[in-house]
């Protein structure tokens, strides 16, 4: 695709709302907010050049270091099911290219993200930092560990698919607090999940969906990555 040919910033804001009514509002996905918030961050901004075309796909899209951005079904799905109503401190594992980042710093108060790959991590940076998004913290490091330093949160999101939730991430949710992730085999379907502490140790399990992401990497996930 060259220049002339690459979509303008009005065919993207067409094909942005399109997705929001046609994949998401229409799988049902109902929370006004969310739905606004799709609306208002520009997917193809978290994409190489070579890759904006397929921004509002019905489907995961591939970025680097082996990684994909989540169908935007499912971004919005994971952020309705957190139940954000705007106040909270929100901490995301998994930035990759930084786009459900952006998406919950519209729905939030504070969003911490980590990501273990510093390569994603710096170019996630650069792009929200061009949106001029000043509600969001990223760092690079072990994701499964969670932030200990900014906790406890609100709501705990995470972008990847791990044997169990970790324990670190369940301790840094607050009485009431929400945490959602796929659970399950590294190379198949997983379950997505949410968690609500309702107690010190009483945690609530329900099932949201069956997906597939790729694999949690880390001390509390399928162990180490090789360097």
């Amino acid at each position: 695709m060259t220049a002339a040919d690459s979509p303008s910033e009005a065919s993207f804001a067409l094909q942005r709302d399109r997705m929001v009514t046609e994949q998401i509002a229409a799988r049902g996905v109902r929370d006004p907010r969310v739905l606004a918030a799709m609306r208002r961050v520009p997917r193809e901004a978290f994409l190489p050049a070579d890759k904006r075309a397929f921004a509002y796909d019905d489907a995961p899209v591939p970025i680097a270091a082996g990684q994909t951005m989540s169908q935007p079904y499912i971004v919005a799905l994971m952020a309705e099911a957190l139940g954000l109503t705007g106040g909270e401190r929100v901490l995301e594992i998994g930035t990759g290219s930084g786009y459900a980042a952006a998406v919950l710093a519209e729905l939030a108060a504070e969003v911490f993200s980590v990501e273990r790959i510093d390569t994603l991590a710096d170019a996630a940076a650069a792009v929200l930092g061009r949106l001029g998004i000043r509600n969001l913290h990223l760092r690079c490091g072990d994701g499964t560990l969670g932030w200990r330093e900014h906790a406890p949160f609100a709501a705990i999101v995470v972008a990847a698919g791990g044997p169990q939730v970790p324990a670190s991430l369940k301790r840094q949710l607050i009485i009431g607090g929400r945490l959602v992730m796929p659970v399950g085999p590294s190379d198949d379907m997983q379950r997505l999940v949410r968690v609500t502490r309702q107690g010190e140790a009483d945690f609530y399990e329900e099932t949201l969906a069956e997906v597939r992401f790729v694999p949690l990497l880390g001390a509390e996930g399928f162990g180490q990555p090789p360097r």
